[in-house]
This record gives C-alpha cells, structure tokens and sequence, in this order.
C-alpha cells in the first residue's frame, strides 16, 4: 500500500514545482498533465488569486509529506 501512496505524494511534488514554474515562465513540457492542478484548480478558485505560486509550493510541500509519511507507515 505504500508504493501508490509514494506515487500519490511524487505525483503532487511534480505538479507543485511544475505549476510554479508555469506561473514564473511558461513551461511546455508536459503542461498539460503536470499543470493540471495550477491550470484548473488555482485559475478556478478566488481565494489563490495572487497567490498562484505559493499555492503550487504549498502543494509541493504536500506532496514531500505524504512522501515521508508513506514511508514510516509500517507494513501490516
């Protein structure tokens, strides 16, 4: 069960740095999986506007987390 959860937590890493890539210059490789979150959830929600970038940091954050936290989930 830990090896999807680490996808999951890489997965959010990737989207969060690429997406804070996208917001400080475009970015064409692979944007639009990569920035699906920075495209579609950052652009629709009123309560990141202006705050594009922290909102894809705070999500490459989340991602390093569940990363860590997979990792010290013990094997039943």
């Amino acid at each position: 069960m830990r090896s999807p959860i680490q996808a999951l937590g890489v997965l959010l890493v990737l989207q969060g740095v690429s997406g804070t890539i996208d917001q400080v210059a475009v970015q064409p490789f692979m944007s639009p999986f990569l920035n699906f979150f920075n495209r579609v959830v950052v652009e629709r929600v009123d309560f990141f506007a202006g705050y594009e970038i922290f909102a894809n940091l705070i999500l490459a954050v989340l991602g390093v987390v569940v990363v860590v936290a997979a990792d010290r989930i013990r094997p039943s």
